[in-house]
């Protein structure tokens, strides 16, 4: 018996936010049209059941929170933010993050439906039947890359300061962190960004978190409350603080899993980059610390 069964909203409601996805989707993709002013009117309805001129008229602060060039997010303060691709995709941000304080972003059905739309606009690649629930943090967006059948939960933040690849189906539990940058020890501001990678099959599970620059192998798992720190073979179970091989699922002879697209033993890793140009030379702190702890090992 499957774990989930359909629950298909009623035929003209269905129709109803089919047509209204479709809708914002054709606005914010036209050049023509500013996507500010679409979320600041969209918001204005949805959750004030107004247009953003009367909003304006009768509650000027409520309005001045809808438009998106009157707010600001963290990773606009940071120099490794690529400002041009951010300012692209900040209104479709705002907008994700607001409507999830509506009823139509906390119901289940509508809710993953404008996250995808969203997510298409937003991510550098997104496949098809992704679900992402309520309340999911990103740094930027622009550096994620999901395949097909994403499952990303309540809670999850995604730091894709230095990006993040998400292979089909792999899934983010409730709570999850995922990190792709990391500072140094003495010189906070001397930051470097680590490309973290989550394999195909991948679940990362309750409140764990991966550190930045680990890759997660296909059909491995980090079990509740780990702290991914190394690399995770295929098939392996990592569990605790710091996260270890505890358990190897029992996979020979399946032919899905006699190939794994991503191999922590032998995946190429993209070259990790110093963020900060105040601090582009030199050794840092964390790299000697590496040194360090491979020779204990």
């Amino acid at each position: 018996m499957p774990w989930l069964i359909s629950r298909p909203l009623p035929s003209e409601a269905g129709k109803q936010l089919e047509h209204y996805v479709g809708m914002l989707a054709e606005q914010f993709d036209d050049p023509l049209l500013d996507r500010n002013v679409i979320v600041r009117e969209t918001l204005a309805e949805i959750m004030h059941g107004t247009s953003y001129a009367e909003l304006s008229e009768r509650a000027p602060m409520a309005a001045f929170a809808l438009e998106p060039r009157n707010i600001t997010f963290e990773a606009e303060y940071y120099v490794a933010t690529d400002q041009s691709k951010f300012q692209n995709v900040k209104p479709l941000l705002w907008f994700w993050k607001c409507l999830d304080q509506t009823p139509l972003g906390q119901s289940i059905d509508s809710g993953l439906k404008i996250r995808r739309m969203l997510a298409e606009r937003i991510f550098a690649r997104c496949g098809k039947n992704i679900k992402i629930f309520q309340n999911v943090e990103v740094s930027v967006g622009y550096n994620i890359e999901a395949g097909d059948n994403i499952a990303i939960h309540r809670y999850v933040l995604i730091d894709d300061m230095g990006g993040v690849i998400l292979h089909d189906g792999a899934s983010l539990s409730d709570f999850v962190n995922v990190y792709s940058h990391t500072h140094d020890i003495l010189n906070s501001p001397d930051v470097t960004l680590k490309q973290t990678v989550i394999g195909k099959g991948v679940r990362v599970t309750y409140h764990a978190t991966v550190l930045a620059g680990t890759i997660l192998s296909d059909d491995s798992m980090v079990g509740a409350l780990g702290l991914a720190t190394r690399d995770v073979e295929p098939s392996v179970v990592g569990l605790g603080i710091p996260a270890k091989p505890r358990v190897w699922k029992e996979r020979a002879g399946d032919p899905k899993f006699a190939h794994p697209t991503v191999d922590s033993r032998t995946y190429q890793r993209k070259p990790d980059v110093r963020a900060n140009p105040d601090f582009a030379e030199g050794v840092t702190i964390v790299e000697k610390g590496k040194r360090q702890e491979e020779r204990e090992t």
